[in-house]
């Protein structure tokens, strides 16, 4: 549990003209819409913008495309300026798990050489790993640390792995199955005075830390724009500030290819990079309709409020403590353990995910770590204490109905 324990609910955000925050989006409202970090959604500001940016392109294509790559340099200057790092230190690609495959292709080959990740891993980033190691002719090494390990002991945990044979370290910044931030600070500075390349996978930070970067010193990070910081989908940021940068290429090769980085990012032929260029337009409508500050400040009050309210409707279910003791918890994504066997597996957390948004018209994330299943939380501005106490009164009974049922060998 959060150490905030709120016995009220936060005030709702109000657009300036005293609409709902939620008025801002398309979102439909006959779904409850408690799953911000899998996806994003779209404010409708950005989404015009990029329908706009899509209209000219489509209007002119001739005289789109060869001008895209000063439209994207531009593009990235804002971007950079968000997430506090500098524009030649970043270059934009669709997804975290593609600018992962961009270090995975260039990263130095070391033959027979380890790639080290940990069981808290992104799954398709954790392929790529694997990918990498077999082309190395070598291994993955999968460092276990605890669910509740603070940053001294996760620490421990992962530099107590690294050999003469570690190729690689590849962390998550935040968790995506376990809701947990990683200490990358201390354990990339090992890492870099040990000379192992590291790459961190901050696919839900942006968004969710004013200065995601600082003191961090890695050789590779990757971001997504499209989750907290509500950009279009297809945007993310990969920042590269070591001499490693300089052997790091697009994975598609395209006129921009004897450009320096970041430069060679921003020519990728015929690739619809509207995503990339209305991103500046949802990131600023946050910042200028309340302040990034105020957005985090409200999603962690929020989230205080429904883990406990969650946590305690599912306890005095099942009479077991359903609270989750997470080592470094995320202000905006929290978790709470779910009645067993409910989602004991990756496939089975994803089928009752898509139970529960069918029959129950909750968009929700499930998520399983070390055999147990758990409901993870994730707030946005347009959410409401209403959204999670409806989870509490009306999701919750049913999820024991379908544990009881499992447990028993009833049809799922």
């Amino acid at each position: 549990m959060s150490t905030t324990d709120l016995t009220t609910a936060p005030r709702p955000l109000l657009l300036a003209d005293g609409r709902p925050a939620s008025a801002a989006w398309s979102l439909d409202p006959a779904v409850r819409h408690l799953n911000h970090g899998s996806f994003g959604a779209v404010p409708l500001v950005a989404q015009d913008e990029q329908n706009r940016l899509r209209r000219q392109m489509e209007a002119a294509p001739v005289e789109w495309f060869p001008a895209l790559p000063r439209k994207v340099a531009a593009a990235r200057i804002e971007i950079a300026r968000f997430l506090g790092v500098a524009t030649d230190d970043l270059a934009l690609v669709p997804n975290a798990s593609a600018g992962a495959s961009v270090v995975y292709a260039n990263v130095p080959v070391r033959p027979g050489g380890e790639v080290l990740v940990t069981d808290h891993g992104y799954g398709a980033v954790t392929m790529g790993a694997e990918r990498l190691a077999r082309r190395w002719g070598g291994t993955v090494r999968t460092v276990h640390v605890p669910l509740d390990a603070d940053a001294g002991t996760a620490c421990d945990a992962v530099v107590a792995e690294l050999g003469e044979a570690t190729g690689l370290v590849v962390l998550d910044h935040i968790t995506s199955a376990t809701a947990r931030w990683m200490p990358v600070r201390r354990i990339a500075a090992e890492a870099r005075r040990r000379g192992i390349p590291v790459l961190v996978d901050g696919a839900h930070v942006p968004g969710l830390s004013a200065d995601p970067l600082a003191g961090l010193d890695c050789d590779f990070w990757v971001g997504n724009l499209h989750k907290f910081g509500c950009a279009p989908r297809g945007t993310a940021a990969l920042v590269a500030r070591t001499e490693l940068r300089d052997t790091l290429f697009p994975l598609i090769d395209s006129w921009g290819a004897p450009d320096p980085f970041p430069d060679r990012f921003d020519t990728q032929g015929t690739v619809d990079a509207t995503s990339y260029l209305a991103a500046p337009a949802a990131l600023g409508f946050v910042e200028d309709t309340w302040g990034w500050g105020t957005a985090r400040t409200y999603m962690r009050e929020l989230a205080d409020y429904a883990e406990r309210i969650i946590a305690t409707a599912l306890s005095e279910l099942t009479g077991e403590d359903c609270r989750v003791d997470v080592g470094m918890p995320v202000d905006a994504l929290r978790l709470v353990r779910i009645p067993a066997p409910l989602a004991a597996t990756h496939a089975e957390a994803d089928a009752l995910r898509d139970r529960v948004g069918q029959e129950l018209g909750v968009a929700a994330a499930f998520t399983s770590f070390g055999g147990v299943g758990y409901l993870r939380l994730s707030t946005h501005v347009y959410n409401t204490a209403a959204d999670f106490e409806y989870f509490a009164e009306h999701c919750v009974p049913t999820l024991g109905a379908w544990s009881r049922n499992q447990s028993y060998g009833g049809q799922r």
